[in-house]
């Protein structure tokens, strides 16, 4: 089980690790060793998160997941292939954190009638320094 929060937790048989070759750095290994890992979690499927969570996922995840509704991490910060598997599942546990935290609701405000008053005053003064710039007085010729 893997621990998201102190109630929310996922069992780790609903995720799949599958392990590719890496791009990058890394000499003559970089050929032969498959280090990277891709992650994979069905969101719709799984029975852990609550239908919030899994809008809420939705929205952060974006291009990280399909149609289907599953989740991909690709991994390949690292050399080693146990390093890229610990940091995808991190990955995925801070997206599951962060869709967890229900968002506070917005209420509305109006400004004060202070407020309208000073943004009223300094717009009649902006506009009375604009409009002295503009006058023009002739001098009448005698």
């Amino acid at each position: 089980m893997i621990r998201i929060t102190d109630t929310l937790f996922i069992d780790e048989s609903d995720i799949q690790l599958e392990f590719v070759r890496s791009s990058g750095p890394g000499g003559q290994n970089v050929n032969k060793v498959s280090t990277a890992a891709m992650l994979r979690f069905n969101v719709m499927q799984s029975d852990a998160l609550s239908e919030d969570i899994r809008d809420r996922l939705r929205r952060i995840a974006g291009r990280k997941m399909t149609e289907e509704g599953i989740l991909i991490i690709k991994a390949n910060r690292y050399r080693s292939q146990d390093k890229n598997r610990k940091d995808a599942i991190e990955r995925l546990v801070a997206l599951i954190r962060q869709a967890a935290v229900k968002p506070k609701p917005r209420r509305k405000t109006r400004p004060s009638r202070a407020a309208k008053e000073r943004r009223l005053s300094a717009k009649k003064k902006r506009s009375e320094t604009k409009r002295r710039r503009h006058e023009v007085k002739i001098p009448e010729d005698s």
